[in-house]
């Protein structure tokens, strides 16, 4: 992360707060994670399609894409990072005969 901020002009000093995770807001438009838009999944969200989740499920594919763009500065931003959700794997226990 260092480095990211670094190669873009960032005026990174010894202190800084680099945030790592999901920057929300105060105020319930600002919310960022599917864990904080439910409410840990007790308030499902309504979907374009109508649909209301509580959290992923199997099939779900996320696309995230990101950039940050301001006149008299250099972009900051990555392409597309895909990933679907698969089913967990079943395990069968081996039986043991004594």
């Amino acid at each position: 992360m260092v480095a990211h901020h670094s190669i873009n002009g960032c005026n990174l000093q010894p202190g800084d707060l680099i945030g790592t995770g999901t920057i929300s807001g105060p105020s319930p438009a600002q919310l960022s994670s599917m864990l904080e838009l439910t409410a840990a999944g007790t308030q499902p969200a309504m979907l374009s399609n109508g649909e209301s989740r509580g959290f992923l499920q199997d099939g779900d594919e996320i696309i995230l894409r990101g950039k940050c763009m301001r006149d008299g500065y250099a972009s900051i931003g990555f392409g597309s990072c895909a990933g679907r959700i698969e089913p967990a794997e079943t395990v069968i226990a081996a039986s043991t005969h004594a």
